[in-house]
């Protein structure tokens, strides 16, 4: 479980995020809605431990992240589709993920296949599409079976096939009881996808609710505009 209590971050006179409270509960798919700059990735990073707050805590599994041994194993996170070293191929690159984390090396063997990568893990990742290096980074989220996962944008970069698979892995990941946290631009996506939907815009929450419930009146995009209508980022 993701929870955030009264969470702020300000940046001298900037405020990216104003005092959001939120749960995040296992069993089920939360998505994270926000126009640009609306605050999602900074809530992201300080859920990570790699922004401080301002003001307010985020606790992961019941811990501050930081605190948590071999992260990895409890939390599966994609923040940067280019985060691996160029000069590393996939296969290394998770190696060295598994090494840190104590993960068994079999492990990863398992993880480029569950990702649709298997025939990219000798190559080297600077020379991946978009596509393939968000493939490679799913794969890292996966390596430790962790109970939570934490991923900003994951469709991004993803053709047709990899979209529908990744839609059915968060849904297979809830329905085995863990907890998945994802944030998109694509409405469409987050409607078929997720069972709750989290709203923030001008770093301060707007909805924290099912779907279902927002979209009683119409579709995800409609209730989105309606509850961000006069804001700006």
């Amino acid at each position: 479980m993701i929870e955030v209590r009264d969470l702020a971050k300000r940046y001298g006179s900037t405020v990216a995020v104003d005092g959001i409270s939120f749960t995040v509960r296992p069993g089920a798919v939360t998505g994270f809605l926000g126009r640009n700059g609306a605050g999602k990735s900074t809530t992201m990073r300080m859920i990570l431990g790699l922004i401080r707050p301002t003001r307010g805590t985020a606790l992961v599994c019941g811990r501050p992240y930081r605190e948590l041994a071999d992260p990895l194993r409890r939390v599966g996170a994609l923040l940067e589709a280019r985060s691996a070293h160029p000069d590393r191929t996939a296969y290394h690159h998770l190696l060295w993920l598994a090494r840190s984390n104590r993960i068994p090396t079999a492990r990863v063997h398992e993880v480029p296949g569950m990702a649709g990568r298997e025939p990219a893990a000798g190559r080297r990742a600077g020379g991946f599409s978009l596509g393939m290096a968000q493939r490679l980074g799913l794969a890292a989220a996966l390596l430790g079976d962790p109970e939570v996962l934490v991923l900003d944008e994951p469709m991004n970069g993803l053709d047709p096939d990899g979209i529908r698979w990744l839609r059915g892995l968060l849904r297979d990941y809830a329905a085995q009881g863990r907890t998945v946290f994802v944030s998109s631009h694509l409405m469409g996506e987050v409607a078929q996808t997720a069972d709750r939907v989290i709203v923030i815009d001008g770093g301060r929450l707007v909805a924290d609710t099912t779907v279902a419930e927002l979209t009683a009146g119409g579709s995800l995009e409609d209730a989105f505009f309606r509850l961000t209508e006069g804001r700006r980022e």
